[in-house]
């Protein structure tokens, strides 16, 4: 099957992005005589990340673009040559080289069809399902601790663990919840919505001897007189200082140049950063000039940021004298300018930085949403499940560690206000839990069997790929992030607190869990 021809596609996994045993046991499989038998594979966690009680499920889209373009090109066939033993037949690469996924079928997330292919995709969905889950989780945390109202911007592309892990970062986390990204490839191929303003170094290249090739700006409005802005700025320097009780030589000059420059280039979307050399001496008195001057000419300022020291409390300072100002020079919208706070938030910060009387508006989060410090891998594991029809489950010492076995189905059950009880696992080949019916189930963890009547059920499985065909289009990454977001509010306090919460519960049909204990007796055979 051919790649899809967008710029996306260009972001899809590569069928080399493996594990070498995974190629060993293909081998193997097929020097068996069994590459065609039909197997089904599953993708899961043992344990919602972050101590949490949710987690959300997120790479569907890369999977499937990884499974619609696999296929092992000439140069891949040749470096496996090179990797496997020399007397490795020739007949084995050749059916390497027919490899595609149109025998595959995928509900989010069973993998069906010739377990040779099915067994190969293992680690690239691994790869693309538990960092892409991993981050949005994250995000969603970073989210309920903000709250609805704050703006939440991610900005750790330098501090991720390279360019993948930085455009799946900056596209995860908005599913999670995120506003917005500083990511531009990431809007460019994703659809992310991009934000972003200057540096220190943009203001610290200025020295004030600088002079702008073109001062000159003209109203928004489009009518009138060219204006010179970096005139217009000194004349309400001595004014804004004159207010702050400041001198007129304290704001520096290099500083004031350098926003005077970024307003002549963005008049409609001019913002300041504050703290390159001191907020109140000069990061405020500069940017009031220049925005004050702007607001002569019918532009806006956008906001402001502050990237150092007690954020809250400098926030609450600059909102402060914005209010003043704004009544001094009776320019309303002044008082409302948007604050925004970057430099290595966490966690306890945001709690912080988000409680309520906070005057923070945005919030540019870095490390601490790429690099989830709480749990750096969310431990994804992808299990046989079936095998020629037969049902095949790990026996280990570790009870955690065992599987279920068998084609399985997933059901949401929910009480008549719409609550959620519980989600139940039960073998494809059951009927489907009706609404109304009186089930007995095995909660996960349980001694006892349990009764649940659902006033509704919800199939948590979609078809998405089927004999290598899209079985409907995929949502869009804001669909999709519209989608996680509804389910998150749909679970109740005790599940989203993220210290402490109640654990979501699953339970076992008894049919599964019949199978479950057979197998479980019967032992290693």
């Amino acid at each position: 099957m051919a790649a899809e021809q967008d710029p996306e596609g260009r972001a899809a996994a590569r069928p080399l992005l493996t594990d070498l045993y995974q190629a060993t046991m293909a081998l193997g499989y097929w020097r068996a005589g069994r590459a065609q038998e039909a197997a089904e594979f599953e993708l899961f966690f043992r344990r919602c990340p972050f101590g949490g009680a949710f987690a959300l499920a997120a790479g569907l889209r890369d999977c499937v673009r990884f499974l619609r373009a696999f296929r092992l090109r000439d140069a891949d066939v040749q470096f496996l040559a090179s990797v496997l033993p020399p007397d490795t037949e020739p007949a084995f690469f050749e059916h390497l080289r027919a490899l595609d996924c149109s025998g595959v079928t995928v509900p989010l997330l069973q993998v069906s069809g010739p377990l040779l292919v099915v067994q190969l995709l293992e680690t690239p969905l691994l790869c693309l399902v538990s960092y892409a889950s991993l981050i949005a989780t994250n995000a969603a945390r970073l989210r309920l601790i903000a709250g609805p109202e704050k703006r939440l911007l991610e900005m750790g592309l330098r501090r991720a663990q390279g360019p993948d892990g930085g455009l799946t970062a900056s596209t995860y986390s908005y599913l999670g919840g995120f506003d917005g990204s500083s990511n531009v490839l990431a809007g460019q191929l994703r659809g992310v919505p991009v934000a972003g303003t200057l540096a220190h170094s943009f203001v610290t290249s200025f020295s004030g001897a600088e002079v702008p090739p073109d001062p000159m700006l003209a109203p928004a409005a489009g009518q009138g007189p060219r204006v010179d802005l970096a005139a217009c700025v000194e004349v309400w320097l001595e004014r804004v200082c004159a207010h702050l009780g400041l001198g007129a030589q304290e704001p520096h000059p290099g500083e004031r140049a350098a926003f005077v420059a970024y307003a002549l280039a963005f008049p409609r979307a001019f913002q300041g950063l504050l703290d390159t050399y001191s907020v109140r001496r000069s990061g405020l008195p500069n940017f009031l000039a220049v925005a004050l001057a702007l607001e002569e000419l019918g532009y806006q300022a956008v906001g402001v940021r502050l990237d150092s020291g007690d954020l809250l409390q400098q926030a609450q300072e600059v909102r402060g004298v914005f209010r003043r100002a704004a009544a001094q020079f009776q320019v309303p919208w002044l008082a409302s300018v948007p604050i925004a706070v970057s430099n290595n938030i966490d966690e306890e910060e945001l709690a912080r930085l988000a409680q309520k009387g906070s005057e923070v508006d945005l919030i540019g989060i870095g490390t601490s949403v790429v690099t989830c410090p709480r749990q750096p891998s969310l431990g994804c594991v992808y299990k046989l499940v079936a095998v020629g029809g037969q049902p095949r489950m790990k026996l280990t010492e570790d009870p955690e560690k065992q599987t279920l076995p068998g084609s399985k189905a997933a059901f949401r059950l929910l009480g008549a206000d719409g609550s959620l009880l519980l989600d139940v696992l039960q073998l494809a080949e059951e009927p489907p839990p009706q609404a109304g019916q009186e089930l007995r189930l095995w909660p996960r963890g349980a001694r006892e069997s349990c009764t649940v009547r659902p006033a509704h059920v919800e199939p948590l499985l979609r078809l998405w790929v089927q004999q290598g065909q899209l079985c409907e289009p995929l949502p869009s990454l804001a669909e999709s992030r519209a989608f996680a977001q509804l389910s998150l509010s749909r679970l109740s306090p005790a599940h989203r607190r993220l210290e402490q919460p109640e654990q979501y519960q699953v339970a076992l049909s008894e049919k599964l869990q019949a199978l479950v204990n057979r197998l479980r007796a019967l032992g290693p055979q």
